[in-house]
């Protein structure tokens, strides 16, 4: 079986892949184009909605806690919760709060609201 990357021109090739396994090395996560080229949203709140997918994506639903989200993203809990304010401000997520002590529910949109010049 060859790989993609065997079936492109080499004058192309300005990223390479030097022993990289995405299933071996714990999976990957394909985030939205409009997420990672959104000038309106912070590097942490780009890292937020893609740690968000990793969670959701084999099950279309996710509610990890904020202590969890901050542990694997190397970010404070404080910082996660500025980062999910401002996906929610820009309307790429809701947060359905489930109560005292449990985790919220996250739901990612796939549309993003522009700010009006």
């Amino acid at each position: 079986m060859d790989q993609i990357g065997s079936h492109i021109d080499q004058r192309y090739k300005n990223i390479i892949l030097d022993g990289f396994d995405p299933v071996s090395s714990g999976g990957f996560t394909q985030v939205p184009n409009f997420i990672l080229r959104s000038k309106d949203l912070s590097a942490g709140a780009k890292l937020t909605y893609a740690a968000l997918l990793s969670y959701a994506w084999q099950n279309d639903f996710c509610f990890p806690g904020q202590e969890t989200l901050a542990n694997d993203m190397g970010f404070s809990r404080r910082s996660v919760v500025t980062f999910i304010k401002e996906l929610q401000g820009r309307g790429c997520l809701t947060v359905k709060r489930q109560g005292l002590n449990k985790p919220n529910i996250y739901t990612l949109h796939h549309t993003i609201k522009t700010k009006r010049k």
